[in-house]
């Protein structure tokens, strides 16, 4: 299982490499992203969320 750190650090990467590209994150996708770091939910959970959202499940 990751750390924590290992994670905020994978999250981090996520969402810089998506700034790069022009995209926005929204707020709820921080959120669950936090949530993730926290432990909270697992990267799978996290993944099926933001499809959901965005309407890719």
């Amino acid at each position: 299982m990751k750390t924590t750190a290992a994670r905020a650090k994978n999250v981090e990467a996520a969402i810089h490499s998506a700034e790069i590209e022009g995209l926005r994150i929204s707020n709820a996708t921080l959120t669950d992203a936090d949530a993730y770091v926290a432990g909270t939910i697992d990267s799978t959970e996290l993944v099926d969320r933001v499809r959901t959202r965005y309407g890719l499940s």
